[in-house]
């Protein structure tokens, strides 16, 4: 298991990170340390800014406002995994729920599609990113995924790259093996993962995934999942069976 100090408030920030360096504070992250985790001058902050890795900062007054000093490197940036996750827009509270688990399970981008029976059609981009942001500087990863705005799920299929592994689970097909099916991936290929609305795909979308090629069609077992759970649950077979939950090289 990764050792990371977990004990040390995380913060994301923009600048660039850099020994010896100032940076400063929005006022939201200002009031975060100083009113909410009650820290003084002086106390300890661990920084990233998904480029250069993370820092040991204090904090420290500066005029009116605080802001950081940066002390020395914790921790080298890595590179995320090359992990897409695509998914029809959930209600509010929901899909707070799924970005953050989709963070936590290795996701490098997330991409909402809009579907024939999509439930929501606006997304609102700045929330999810904050969502994002939170769930990094809790988690101990080094990257905020990248996070797009909503398009059209045939659009998307249409300007696809095709050496890109495409999971697709589906609640109409067959039950079988999940893991055997996965299995015919390669190990650490570009992979995208789609989970769709609770109201299913429209035939021609299905018809439309099953034309193309490297696509995986997946059933997530017996029961029906809420799509929230169902992000869960197949990022998780995914990361097990071909993504970088996997120590053996492939």
């Amino acid at each position: 298991m990764a050792r990371y100090d977990f004990r040390s408030p995380r913060l994301y920030v923009e600048a660039p990170l850099d020994a010896g360096a100032p940076v400063p504070l929005a006022a939201a992250q200002q009031h975060y340390l100083t009113h909410v985790l009650r820290l003084n001058a002086g106390g300890q902050v661990l920084a990233f800014n998904g480029r250069d890795g993370e820092w040991q900062a204090v904090l420290e007054p500066h005029k009116r406002a605080a802001q950081l000093r940066i002390g020395a490197k914790s921790r080298e940036q890595t590179q995320p995994a090359d992990l897409h996750y695509l998914f029809a827009p959930l209600k509010a509270a929901r899909l707070d729920y799924m970005v953050q688990k989709a963070v936590e399970m290795g996701a490098s981008r997330l991409q909402p599609v809009l579907t024939r029976h999509s439930q929501v059609a606006r997304v609102n981009v700045a929330r999810m990113r904050a969502n994002a942001i939170e769930a990094a500087e809790q988690c101990g990863i080094l990257t905020v995924p990248q996070i797009d705005a909503a398009a059209p799920l045939l659009r998307l299929l249409a300007g696809r790259q095709t050496g890109r592994y495409l999971v697709f689970c589906d609640e109409d097909a067959d039950l079988g093996d999940p893991l055997a099916a996965l299995a015919t991936v390669p190990p650490r290929s570009p992979l995208a993962v789609l989970v769709g609305p609770e109201g299913g795909f429209a035939v021609d979308e299905r018809a439309a995934l099953l034309r193309l090629p490297n696509v995986v069609r997946l059933a997530l077992g017996p029961r029906i999942l809420r799509a929230d759970t169902a992000a869960v649950a197949a990022l998780a077979l995914v990361q097990a069976v071909i993504g970088d939950w996997r120590t053996d090289g492939g």
